[in-house]
């Protein structure tokens, strides 16, 4: 999110556009836009979620070069895209209610600590991302768990019997698509087996996205504070920042953020993706693997290091992720604001 209108006490004295609050927003073009956006912005980067969520899965520790040669010698391009169709149908509706809940907590938890607690605005802007993410994630993944489960064993169908060129996944069932993923899951294990991961994925993602939100807001308001004044042109009332400044700020405020976030939750990722992944077989006890046997299994695989396989491409999706979807976010609020000359 823009930072909103510099505050007046700022030595700098940076005018940032003021920001774009849910009133402001047409909200059938913002949900109708931000569909597309993401979509594509999704199409993008599915590449490397494949390549993270396939590391997490192997027996064998396995680089992101030998595993990228790998998908392209023995299944080419599309196996980059496997699940690609059942993600995309969750990501709409998911993003939908993780674009609502976020606006919606961000203005009225800003508003209160503004407004009621008389917090200043750099520490109301901390504490409205930060409930803004949380209530985002978990918002979200009421949808996404189940799309995520189904979309993750597809993407890891590499090759007869969870193996390939690379090594062998723990594990794992093939499925003809999605539908019969879904079909064979609740056979299986029922409703709960698309909502497998789900308290660990809330314990993952509901963090991480405070973390971020709170973490870009910071950052954000730092690199203004310290380099804003050299990229911005002056005039009589201070500093104004052209298009490009604040693309390049917000792009680097992301990047940081999404760098301590993947640090700190990979390993939660990594056992998420296996609870998810993992048949009922595959826990050798005739039921879905425990958190605490998933975690052993990891350690004796490969000692606490197996727990960040896939850090690589988490990190760089994470940090791709953010920083085409903040810039996107912010393009996307100004396209669906009921009146431009609000935040001209």
């Amino acid at each position: 999110m823009s930072l909103g209108a510099a505050e007046e006490d700022s030595p700098s004295k940076i005018h940032l556009p003021a920001d774009i609050n849910w009133e402001m927003l047409d909200k059938s073009k913002f949900f109708f836009l931000g569909a597309a956006l993401f979509s594509g912005v999704s199409g993008t980067l599915y590449p490397i979620v494949v390549l993270k969520t396939r590391q997490q899965v192997m027996l064998n520790e396995i680089s992101s070069l030998k595993m990228v040669s790998s998908i392209l010698k023995f299944e080419g391009f599309r196996g980059f895209y496997r699940g690609f169709g059942t993600s995309l149908m969750g990501t709409i509706p998911a993003r939908a209610l993780y674009m609502g809940a976020l606006e919606v907590t961000k203005s009225n938890v800003g508003n209160v600590a503004t407004g009621q607690l008389g917090l200043s605005e750099a520490s109301a802007s901390v504490i409205a991302n930060a409930a803004a993410g949380l209530s985002a994630a978990m918002a979200a993944q009421l949808v996404w768990t189940p799309i995520d489960v189904v979309s993750q064993r597809l993407m890891v169908q590499g090759g007869k019997g969870g193996c390939n060129a690379s090594g062998c996944s723990v594990g794992l069932k093939s499925y003809n698509g999605g539908i019969d993923a879904v079909r064979k899951i609740m056979y299986a294990d029922g409703v709960r087996g698309l909502y497998r991961g789900f308290g660990i994925s809330i314990l993952t993602y509901a963090p991480s996205n405070a973390v971020w939100w709170a973490s870009y807001s910071i950052v954000h308001r730092l690199i203004w504070g310290c380099i804003g004044c050299y990229c911005c042109k002056k005039d009589e009332s201070g500093y104004r920042p052209d298009g490009k400044a604040m693309l390049g700020v917000q792009g680097l405020s992301a990047a940081f953020a999404s760098g301590l976030s993947a640090l700190v939750t990979t390993p939660l990722d990594t056992i998420k993706t296996r609870l998810q992944v993992l048949d009922v077989e595959g826990s050798g006890r005739g039921r879905a693997p425990t958190i605490l046997q998933t975690v052993r299994n990891l350690v004796k695989e490969g000692g606490v290091g197996a727990c960040y396989r896939g850090l690589g491409p988490r990190w760089a999706s994470m940090s791709m992720s953010a920083t085409t979807m903040i810039t996107t976010y912010e393009f996307l609020k100004r396209l669906s604001t009921k009146n431009e000359d609000t935040f001209a």
